[in-house]
């Protein structure tokens, strides 16, 4: 029986990518970069963004452009043009709560990117038990002692719990510590092939169907 639904953020909570890829534009236009295409930030999207903007722009220097984005960010987060989180999908948080299950968000983000989020004026604020990111955990994804470390804090087992994420790592991460896993495809970055070698146990083509999986 499921007792706790961890949830990925971007992409899956929130659709970000497309975001994404305008804000580390925009910096390396400040930073006399060329912009990136569309297919260059899709090649390595998933892993954390000091590491992955050195690949997508060869040359730049990433301590600059953690510092812009650390400022930038805000801009457009006021904008309301990232991290914009549906009605529909907060209405679905408030189903699972209704279920009686437990809510945490587990993301490869750090402090300074997700600190808007867990602010207390948030809509996640009174909707989740754990919000769990890179700077708050011994291990990050895609180690699977990170979700250990979660399933102590809530004192449930692996069995007890189901990972909803968009990526074969997250895949990998989940099914590697004996959790339930859920494939959400919604973002149309990913089909089912590319989960291929690993055992997913329910492809969701909307976030609403994470309710369907855990009524199972």
């Amino acid at each position: 029986m499921i007792k706790l639904v961890i949830i990925d953020f971007d992409d899956t909570l929130s659709l970000t990518e497309k975001a994404c890829l305008t804000i580390e534009n925009h910096i390396a236009k400040q930073m006399g970069f060329p912009p990136m295409d569309h297919r260059t930030h899709l090649k390595n999207w998933g892993t954390p963004i000091r590491d992955a903007i050195k690949e997508r722009i060869p040359g730049i220097n990433e301590d600059e452009f953690m510092v812009r984005l650390e400022k930038t960010l805000p801009e457009f987060i006021e904008r309301n043009e990232v991290d914009v989180i549906s009605d529909i999908n907060l209405e679905v948080l408030d189903r699972l709560k209704m279920l009686g299950l437990k809510l945490a968000i587990l993301t490869s983000r750090t402090m300074g990117e997700v600190k808007h989020l867990i602010h207390i004026d948030h809509s996640l604020s009174k909707r989740l038990d754990g919000f769990y990111h890179k700077d708050n955990l011994q291990h990050s994804k895609p180690n699977p002692h990170v979700f250990k470390e979660i399933l102590s804090r809530f004192k449930v087992g692996p069995s007890e719990a189901v990972y909803m994420g968009d990526s074969l790592s997250d895949a990998i991460c989940a099914k590697g510590a004996g959790l339930h896993f859920v494939a959400l495809l919604e973002s149309k970055i990913r089909t089912r092939d590319d989960f291929k070698g690993i055992k997913v146990d329910f492809f969701a083509d909307t976030f609403s169907q994470i309710i369907d999986y855990v009524k199972l």
